[in-house]
Order: C-alpha cells, then structure tokens, then sequence
C-alpha cells in the first residue's frame, strides 16, 4: 500500500503553494519581539555571510499577506526575502558581539587540530563549520587550516576553504568594529602569524 502522495507531475500545484503560504503566514517568531530586526541593520545569514536589511513589509505570496524580511548582500550582489517568521531558523542574526570576537580569536590563536581523516570529510566539516555562521565555528576553520596563511601549501580546496573561512570573519568584524576590511584582515593575519 502505497501512503505516500506524490506531486503532480508538474511539481507544486496552486493549492499546494496557497496552503504552504498560509501556513508560513500563522507562524511567529518567539524571539521576534525580544530583539527584533530593522531597517538598515547588519545582519548575519549563515549560508550567505554579511548583509543588510533593506526593508521589512507585508508581500502577498499566492493569496495571502506575509511579512518578509529583504537583505541585500553587497559582496555578492544578491538580494534574499524570508518570511520574519522564519528568519532565524533561517540562519537569520544580528552581528556578534565584542566578547564573541575575543573568544573566536583565542580560539585561532591555540593549537591547530590536526587530523588524520581522510581530506573530502574534513572539507565537508569545515564547510559545515563555515556555513553555519557562528563565528566560533568560523575561527576553528582558520585555527586549523592557518598554516596557510601566507604560503602555497596544502591543496586548492584547502585554501579556497581557508579563504571562504577568513572572508566570513573579516566582514563581520569590520562591520562590528566599523573599520576597513583590510584593516580586520592585516590584524587577523599578524595574530595568526604570532599563534
């Protein structure tokens, strides 16, 4: 017996899309009015690094009204909308703070862990690590990959790694310590060069 409906073979149906967007209209986000996001903020999108809110209002999304959240990404030149209600589980959040710097620069400045798996999983758990958008995560990355801070060595999926990795620190803390990126990222390159 077969309990599973497949899709049309035309994939989503307009019934599918109406009810899927009613269902993203009845939802809230608990955490929505303890902090809330606005205009013209510095945000952080996991997958997607640092960005900025353009505007938060109410889109129609097939019949029905639901508050999004656009974001503008300068870097990549990419504009995002999500439903507020679904932003941060998302990946979704404001930029971190002071102490969360310090801690993910003591983290680049301890011993590298090196392992001895094979390269395609530590590269697929350091992209998890980069992609999950906690800067701690983010230093762990270049704590271990950071001997090639400044050389050739190691293959070019390690340093496209170690490049995506520091990308991702530089910009939230320019944006947090209102500097330059280069600046971030000579100061980041002497603490890894000292550690």
């Amino acid at each position: 017996m077969n309990t599973f409906k497949t899709p049309p073979k035309g994939g989503m149906t307009d019934e599918m899309a109406r009810a899927a967007a009613k269902y993203t209209a009845r939802q809230t986000d608990p955490e929505h009015d303890s902090d809330p996001f606005s205009e013209g903020d510095s945000i952080v999108y996991a997958a997607h690094g640092v960005g900025r809110v353009e505007k938060i209002g109410m889109v129609e999304v097939a019949d029905t009204m639901i508050e999004m959240i656009q974001i503008s990404f300068p870097g990549n030149q990419m504009t995002l909308r999500i439903p507020l209600a679904k932003a941060r589980k998302a990946g979704l959040r404001k930029i971190v703070t002071r102490d969360i710097v310090d801690k993910a620069m003591t983290v680049i400045k301890g011993k590298p862990h090196v392992s001895k798996g094979m390269w395609a999983r530590r590269a697929v758990a350091y992209q998890e690590k980069i992609n999950s958008g906690d800067l701690i995560q983010i230093a762990e990355v270049l704590r271990d990959l950071r001997r090639n801070v400044d050389s050739l060595d190691g293959s070019f999926s390690e340093r496209k790694l170690f490049e995506a990795a520091q990308e991702r620190f530089v910009a939230e803390v320019a944006v947090l310590e209102n500097t330059d990126p280069a600046t971030v990222l000579e100061s980041l390159t002497k603490t890894m060069k000292a550690a």
